[in-house]
């Protein structure tokens, strides 16, 4: 791998963190998830536009991943409500690969590779070790449902959206629908639990949004391109580098606490994920 390949997904692993930790900046979380839910769904629009209208035998994993994506930003806007950038990304971003393997072990049969089992146990020990934290340091309790539920929504439309990329034989076209489709569902959804308090009232709360938009397109484009390049699995591995961007981030921008537990933890999460996806 080349060195201009690695920074750009170690780039594409700070923007994720950092559109994360846009979301984290702004009073209401809410209100931060609806102004990118209509940046996702304006790139959506220009990118559908250009591809064929997908077939019927797509649209019920479309609407499906909709549903769930919906579920995963309610979930992981209350869980920065309740908890640090720190606590919760890692949290939610390490739990996902480790239901994932799970499921595809129990329910599709995958056989586990060594490496997975080893990832699967180091990844066990860092989110317990990071959710045991939340108890030893006095923050809410609230953030651990939530980053779990946000986590499991991560995991249901990572395998949902597999299916209806390769159903549609157009991954490019089905991303740009589904940016849709989760907006659809999402605004209102957020607008009926917050009510006005979730829309946006200020130019700061729409400039916050709107540039956690373009980073969190612009990762996940840098992320395809690389893994044109180069090994998936490699790709796949060091996109996870953005736990520890969100821990750094949360420490410098959000005095977040760091402490050496916390640091272990974050660590066996990272190193549990890199061993799951190679």
């Amino acid at each position: 791998m080349s060195l201009a390949l690695l920074m750009a997904i170690l780039g594409a692993a700070f923007l994720h963190a950092g559109w994360n930790a846009l979301i984290k900046t702004g009073g209401n979380k809410q209100s931060g998830m609806v102004v990118l839910s209509v940046g996702h769904a304006a790139a959506g629009a220009l990118v559908a536009a250009t591809r064929p209208f997908p077939g019927a035998e797509v649209w019920p994993w479309l609407l499906a991943s909709g549903l769930i994506h919906m579920a995963y930003q309610l979930l992981l806007s209350y869980a920065y409500d309740h908890g640090d950038l720190s606590r919760v990304y890692p949290i939610a971003r390490g739990t996902a690969p480790m239901i994932v393997a799970l499921a595809g072990a129990v329910l599709l049969s995958d056989r586990l590779s060594p490496s997975e089992h080893a990832g699967i146990v180091v990844l066990g020990l860092g989110i317990i070790g990071m959710a045991r934290g939340v108890f030893a340091s006095g923050e809410s309790l609230r953030l651990l449902p939530f980053a779990f539920g946000s986590a499991l929504a991560t995991a249901g439309y990572s395998m949902v959206d597999g299916t209806g990329a390769r159903l549609s034989g157009d991954a490019i076209g089905y991303v740009g629908w589904l940016m849709m489709t989760s907006a659809v569902f999402y605004i209102p959804a957020a607008l009926g639990l917050r009510g006005r308090a979730a829309w946006p009232s200020g130019r700061r709360e729409w400039a916050l949004g709107l540039i956690a938009a373009f980073a969190s397109y612009a990762a996940y484009a840098v992320v395809v391109w690389a893994m044109a390049r180069a090994p998936i699995a490699l790709v796949a591995a060091l996109r996870e580098t953005s736990i520890l961007f969100a821990m750094l981030i949360g420490w410098a921008l959000f005095s977040d606490r760091m402490t050496a537990g916390k640091i272990v933890a974050g660590g066996l999460i990272v190193a549990g994920v890199i061993l799951t996806r190679l």
